[in-house]
Order: C-alpha cells, then sequence, then structure tokens
C-alpha cells in the first residue's frame, strides 16, 4: 500500500494530518455553526408556529366577540321593542284616561251650565212675574184713577 501512496505521490502522513485537520474543522463547524444555525431555525419554527397558534386564538375569540356582539344586539332591539309596546299601552291607557276625565268633566259642565240656566230661567220668571204683577197692579190704579 505504501507503494501505491507513493506512486500516486501521496504522502500518507500528510494525509493524515489533512484527516485530522478536515475532522476537527468539521467538529468546529458543526459545534460553532450548525447547532447555533439549527437552534435559531427550531426558535424560528417556534415563533411561526406560536403566531399561527396566536392568529387562530384571535380569530376565535373574534368570532366569539362577533356571535356576542350580535346576541346583544339582538337582546336589546327584543328589550327596545318591549319597551316601545309597554310605552305604546301606557300612552293608550293614559289617553283612554285622559278622554274619560275629559267627558266627566264635560258632562259636569253641561250639568252646572244646565242647572245656571234653570236658575236664570226661575230668576227671570220671577222677575217677569214680578214686572207683570206691578204692571197689573199699575193699570189697576190707572183705571181706578181714571174711574174716579
Amino acid at each position: 500500500m505504501q507503494e501505491l501512496f507513493e506512486t500516486f505521490g501521496v504522502n500518507w502522513k500528510l494525509l493524515f494530518i489533512q484527516a485530522v485537520n478536515f475532522g476537527l474543522l468539521l467538529v468546529l463547524l458543526w459545534y460553532f455553526l450548525y447547532r447555533p444555525v439549527l437552534r435559531m431555525i427550531d426558535e424560528r419554527r417556534e415563533k411561526v408556529a406560536e403566531g399561527v397558534r396566536n392568529a387562530a386564538a384571535a380569530e376565535q375569540k373574534l368570532n366569539a366577540a362577533g356571535e356576542e356582539g350580535s346576541t346583544i344586539v339582538h337582546k336589546a332591539t327584543r328589550d327596545a321593542e318591549s319597551i316601545v309596546a309597554a310605552a305604546r299601552t301606557r300612552a293608550d291607557e293614559k289617553g283612554v284616561q285622559m278622554l274619560k276625565d275629559a267627558e266627566a268633566r264635560v258632562a259636569l259642565l253641561f250639568a252646572e251650565t244646565k242647572a245656571r240656566a234653570e236658575e236664570e230661567k226661575r230668576q227671570t220668571l220671577k222677575s217677569a212675574e214680578a214686572d207683570i204683577a206691578r204692571a197689573a197692579v199699575l193699570a189697576a190704579e190707572k183705571i181706578m184713577r181714571s174711574g174716579q
């Protein structure tokens, strides 16, 4: 084998030293370059995976918030409709009550006016009777004076 190395001009001692140097260089590159690069790639892969998980969680939260928002809007709409319906009912009841009160006041005023009119009619009739009686007495006095 020695002859083969010498035929091709290879120095086996130098080849051995170069092999050791190459092995040492490989170990150093693996330790100082390959491992840190792999570590950085793994960290980056983990950050990307975490970003994807966060995005999925954010999407779920957004969907949940959207559903909750629509639920709140629907509930608020139902509440508003019930409040409006209650207000309309109260307004109708109040309107009916006000109408009844107004009718009662009109009836009372009508009764009072009728009573006043009857009283004035009675007063007018009394006054007319008194005037007629005075006129009759005056006419009788005139007739009696003229006859004397």
